[in-house]
């Protein structure tokens, strides 16, 4: 591997990258959590909207520090203004998830947690593209054939999760199903079901996601200062 220690202009825009994969590795699990947390437990509450703004400004934090890194290349930063504009719209919209925990009735607040939700899993769809485009850059072979694997299954699993989501929401509007259907519909109202969705459909890509993540990092930093004994 070429050592980029050679080229004085190269090591600044390695760290803005490696902190910029430092943030999203802890903004992604940190923002999951928090806004979970907002929404059953009454602890984080107390601290008002700070927590989810301070995660979801994590993220976009970490996103324009990539941003930092190879400037010049076009697909690159195309890839990274579209993360940097989703990780806006989760930032903007944060606060709502506190204002929806204190008045869970208030149809408007859950209207615009709805819609953070649906940002939400679209930058993480974006952020594997984000991953795909810098592993083509790096000289890791390896780094780049997980990196295509692992990310094609990421976004067929969020593309499904899309999908039933508004399939469900679709169905269920709609006054006349066959019983088939409608028996389908309450099975997923169970608590078990909803729970093996959420996993297999969400916090399964964002722990691969976050893997990725770390071990480009460890990539670029081997780069650096060599391969870890």
């Amino acid at each position: 591997m070429p050592e980029p220690a050679s080229n004085p202009d190269l090591l600044p825009s390695l760290r803005h990258l490696v902190r910029g994969l430092s943030a999203v590795f802890w903004g992604l699990p940190s923002t999951l959590l928090i806004c979970v947390l907002m929404a059953v437990a009454e602890f984080p509450r107390a601290l008002g909207c700070a927590p989810p703004v301070i995660t979801t400004g994590l993220l976009l934090f970490g996103v324009i520090e990539l941003s930092r890194y190879q400037p010049e290349e076009r697909t690159w930063q195309l890839a990274l203004g579209r993360a940097q504009l989703l990780a806006l719209a989760n930032f903007g919209l944060s606060p709502f998830v506190y204002f929806w925990s204190r008045q869970p009735a208030e149809a408007y607040y859950f209207q615009v947690v709805l819609a953070l939700a649906f940002t939400g899993l679209l930058f993480l769809c974006q952020l594997n593209h984000v991953l795909q485009r810098l592993a083509a850059m790096l000289p890791d072979e390896t780094l780049r054939s997980d990196t295509l694997f692992f990310t094609r299954l990421n976004l067929t699993l969020m593309a499904l999760a899309l999908a039933l989501v508004g399939g469900y929401h679709l169905l269920d509007q709609l006054k006349y199903l066959p019983q088939g259907i409608i028996e389908a519909l309450d099975l997923v109202q169970a608590a078990r079901i909803r729970f093996a969705l959420v996993v297999v459909l969400v916090l399964l890509p964002v722990s691969m996601t976050m893997s990725l993540v770390w071990k480009t990092r460890d990539v670029v930093l081997g780069s650096v200062f060599g391969p870890r004994s």
